[in-house]
């Protein structure tokens, strides 16, 4: 007991569950012991025991792995050809998604080749923090000089590996020192900004030993990997072809990936050796100023020989786009098989394989050297490869088709891949893979940007989106509502749909097409009913809000039958006839619109059910709005526009605030089967609307840490675990609880109609001629960092002013509170002016002591924070549906090391306890 509770790996993966700063002390022991403030002299001095005649084979080998050395493996074969110039042409026919390959030359004029050294690395690098690749849920960084100590001392199993992608914003001049190889220069995903591009590039530091276990690299896109110090042995398998010992996991309900697979260290001490000659994979040993190509979907394994810095880069350019489109395709099973090939595939379908032939080879099934033939053929079956959540394991299970289908040649070919997508598949109604590299709504605007920046290769954006959206049934869709509506024809560059909204959204001439798809047809047609209501509401009252939101030009109902589309018209009243016979919410209004906002809220609390009408789509057509979102004139923009928009956003929450609220028709029909969305207190006397509007909180409150842990970094995960105790457990207390003098409770302000989604691309401004700076009064004390940012002239010219808030589908009734966390975070991005500005022309209650002059009632000390308006906004982020608290830990950088809610409440929110108003 004592050596195996004394065991380093036991103590190093004790050390790296807290995460964090790390200094190397010598031992895994005392390195813990000292994080923990638990270390003391007397172990210090204690000597270690020792047991004569005890024996472990288990204990042996773990030794043998920590203390071996690696110069037996420096040997190649040639199975990776070596190049030392290539032009791109003959890059892009002869080893492009097609095989690995060395080039020796593309690094020799770059300062990194002299410049990183361990030791000068060490000497300009030495105090900064760089990110640690270990088998930890938690960020673990390292500064450098500490890292380089302890390599110099360790005898790990799986030494610590410097993998760090953020290596460009801690140290930014090492991004200096090399540069983008000329082949390797087309890169999609560049049309992003960097703050929504998925993370491509890596410093890569680490001592003999350490490495990168087996794996795909993300997103199937392709690497290119340069050594300038050491040397690194890596072993390759073609796509399709899992390697012994690995298992592939893929979840049935999203398409994430899992691969389990021994460390590098282990597989080549305890799996190559027993592998059969046709099993092994395509070796080679990478020299310092050597760079390797690794295609799409190919299989990889690193191990360091020595002591190694290296720089690598993920890519996607024209031969590998559809690639990346396919693997964030909604499903599972053609993730499956682009990684573990037939083995993926199930019975049913092979079957029909066979009987339909099996695909043609590709070019990289054809190798020249016999060698490298027999290595690339055959499936080398280790511990199951592949797995289908757990229930299924290749070793067990081959049937004799799948036996003979190991027999032929897997082919790693867009059109026979596409071939195990989903049918039916719903890009904007699946659930998102947390594999994927980029969110569905980054992907989305990625698709849009590089249709409208590269229009020479539209062909093959359109493909890609054909695999990833299913854009051709969308655009079909939406011609059918031009030709019903006499609208144009879109232009070549109004194809594609745009924002990153969840429905798709078409920009055609002077109009804007929206169809609703989210949620399925019970949520959709809610969406548009509501939003009819709302706009029909906007007419009845004559509010001002109505010269700020777009105008209707038409709406309906899209049915697709026999794959024939037909159009109805539908103006939110009544329920149409077409879908008379689907079992839909519908009955909760007397003012003739069935789909309301009360029928909206009601099918949000409710279990859902199966809607049998599917294929149909509600819809609405806008006048479009004319000049740009804000999201696109963010940077353009003068201290004064900002400030006036800030205004004119406080001036339209107000009127959308006070807009009348739609009658209860019957309280009975409202009643919610559903025990996890019931309001814990029953002895408020809550009213009936605020009581729907914590039944919906009450369902967010259910496994917030899960839901805060998905999300992870930079959400920090000691205030993770903290979320629980920092909600109330009842939710009525967020409400502005006051007793009466007869002792009821009443709620201090009443809910009201919420946007719930004004970000920065719902917000539309138009040039106007210049106007001289922002004069009024109020805004005289309106500073950044104690003077107005208005220095300069033109800085204070307004240019833009805003028109309109536009995409109302995802209104609400809840808390008026709930509509300002976006505008502050996206909007303003936590500019704290702005959103003064914001409360001053807003001019409405947020609680009743925020009414100047209202009674101020005395309040039990442990009920205090309960009143505050920043602890009601912090609660609302933490239960937000969106991941705002990424938002703010972006924003306010230095709270990642907040060590509670409540300091994160206080910088984030405090300004709201001073908001004080007239109404």
């Amino acid at each position: 007991m004592y050596i195996l509770c004394n065991e380093e790996p036991l103590w190093m993966s004790q050390c790296l569950r807290d995460g964090g700063l790390l200094e190397y002390r010598g031992s895994w022991k005392k390195t813990t012991l000292h994080r923990k403030n638990l270390y003391t002299k007397s172990e210090i001095c204690e000597k270690p025991r020792q047991f004569d005649g005890f024996i472990s084979w288990f204990l042996y080998k773990r030794w043998y792995r920590c203390f071996t050395t690696l110069t037996t493996y420096s040997f190649d074969f040639g199975d990776i050809e070596r190049k030392k110039s290539i032009t791109l042409e003959e890059f892009q026919s002869e080893y492009d998604v097609r095989r690995p390959v060395l080039l020796t030359e593309l690094a020799n004029t770059w300062p990194a080749r002299t410049k990183w050294m361990v030791d000068q690395l060490s000497l300009n690098y030495g105090d900064v923090a760089f990110r640690i690749s270990q088998r930890s849920s938690k960020k673990i960084t390292m500064k450098f000089r500490d890292y380089v100590s302890y390599m110099e001392v360790q005898h790990d199993e799986d030494p610590l590996y410097i993998f760090d992608e953020k290596f460009g914003e801690v140290a930014p001049s090492l991004l200096d020192d090399y540069s983008i190889p000329y082949l390797f220069q087309e890169d999609f995903f560049d049309v992003l900004d960097p703050d929504k591009r998925p993370s491509f590039r890596w410093l890569i530091i680490g001592p003999e030993r350490s490495g990168a276990s087996w794996h795909v690299d993300p997103a199937l896109t392709s690497a290119w990997n340069t050594l300038l110090v050491g040397r690194k042995r890596w072993a390759l398998y073609p796509p399709g072809r899992v390697p012994s010992g690995v298992t592939v996991h893929v979840n049935e309900e999203d398409g994430d990936i899992n691969i389990e697979t021994p460390t590098s260290l282990q597989w080549w001490l305890d799996i190559y050796p027993q592998l059969a000659d046709h099993d092994k994979p395509l070796e080679c040993t990478q020299l310092p100023g050597e760079t390797i190509f690794v295609p799409s979907g190919w299989w990889h394994c690193v191990l360091n020989l020595e002591t190694t810095v290296a720089i690598t880069q993920n890519f996607v350019n024209n031969k590998n786009f559809e690639f990346v489109c396919l693997d964030m395709a909604p499903g599972h099973h053609h993730k499956g098989v682009c990684r573990a090939g037939f083995l993926a595939v199930e019975n049913n379908f092979l079957r029909n394989l066979e009987s339909d032939g099996f695909p043609k080879t590709s070019s990289l099934d054809n190798p020249d050297v016999p060698r490298k033939e027999k290595r690339l053929k055959g499936s080398g079956l280790g511990s199951k490869p592949f797995q289908f959540n757990g229930n299924w394991h290749a070793e067990n299970a081959l049937s004799p088709l799948h036996s003979k289908i190991q027999n032929e040649n897997f082919s790693y070919d867009i059109s026979f891949l596409s071939t195990f997508l989903e049918e039916n598949r719903d890009h904007y109604n699946s659930v998102w893979s947390p594999s994927n590299s980029i969110g569905q709504r980054e992907m989305r605007e990625w698709l849009y940007k590089l249709w409208i920046s590269k229009p020479a290769i539209r062909e093959l954006i359109w493909k890609g989106a054909q695999i990833a959206l299913d854009i051709d049934k969308w655009y079909a869709r939406m011609i059918e509502v031009c030709t019903c509506h006499n609208l144009p024809p879109p232009l070549e560059d109004e194809k594609f749909p745009v924002g990153t909204g969840s429905n798709p959204v078409y920009l055609v001439s002077d109009y804007v097409i929206k169809l609703f798809a989210e949620g399925g047809l019970n949520s959709s047609i809610h969406s548009l009913g509501t939003e009819l209501q709302f706009y029909h509401l906007l007419q009845h009252t004559n509010s001002s809000l109505k010269d700020h939101v777009p105008e209707v030009f038409a709406s309906g109902l899209l049915s697709e039958e026999n794959g024939f589309l037909k159009i109805f018209p539908w103006d939110g009243k009544g329920v149409p006839d077409v879908i008379a016979n689907c079992k839909l919410i519908g009955d909760c209004m007397t003012d003739n619109f069935p789909f309301g906002i009360w029928s909206k809220k009601k099918i949000e609390l409710a279990d859902p059910g199966s809607i049998p009408c599917t294929k149909m789509w509600p819809y609405i057509v806008t006048k479009r709005c004319k000049g740009d979102i804000f999201a696109n004139l963010r940077d353009t923009l003068s201290r004064d526009d900002a400030l006036h928009l800030a205004s004119f956003l406080g001036e339209q929450m107000r009127n959308l605030h006070l807009l009348p609220l739609p009658y209860f028709h019957n309280r009975n029909k409202l009643s919610v089967n559903n025990a996890s969305t019931q309001v814990t207190s029953g002895d408020n006397n809550i009213p009936l609307d605020w009581e729907l509007i914590v039944m919906a909180l009450n369902r967010r409150t259910r496994d917030v840490q899960k839901r805060l842990s998905v999300w992870g970094d930079p959400i920090p995960r000691h205030l993770i675990e903290k979320a629980d105790a920092y909600i109330p457990h009842d939710l009525t207390m967020l409400l502005d609880l006051t007793e009466d003098e007869n002792g009821l409770y009443k709620v201090g302000v009443s809910p009201t109609w919420i946007h719930s989604d004004i970000m920065d691309d719902n917000i539309h401004m138009e040039p106007c001629q210049p106007i001289p700076c922002f004069e009024h009064s109020s805004c005289l004390g309106l500073a950044v960092n104690g003077e107005l940012d208005a220095h300069e002239t033109e800085g204070r010219l307004r240019k833009w002013q805003p028109t309109h808030i536009i995409d109302f589908s995802d209104l609400s009734i809840g808390d008026p509170l709930y509509d300002l966390i976006p505008i502050y975070l996206d909007v303003f991005r936590g500019d704290e002016v702005l959103f003064k500005q914001l409360l001053r022309s807003y001019r409405l209650p947020l609680s009743k002591a925020s009414i100047r002059g209202a009674h101020s009632c005395k309040v039990p000390e442990n009920e205090a924070k309960f009143k505050r308006l920043s602890y009601r906004a912090m609660c609302y982020c933490i239960l937000h549906d969106e991941n705002v608290l990424g938002a703010i830990f972006s924003l306010w950088k230095e709270l990642r090391t907040a060590s509670s809610w409540e300091e994160v409440e206080e910088t984030v929110w405090g300004v709201l306890n001073n908001y004080q108003c007239s109404y």
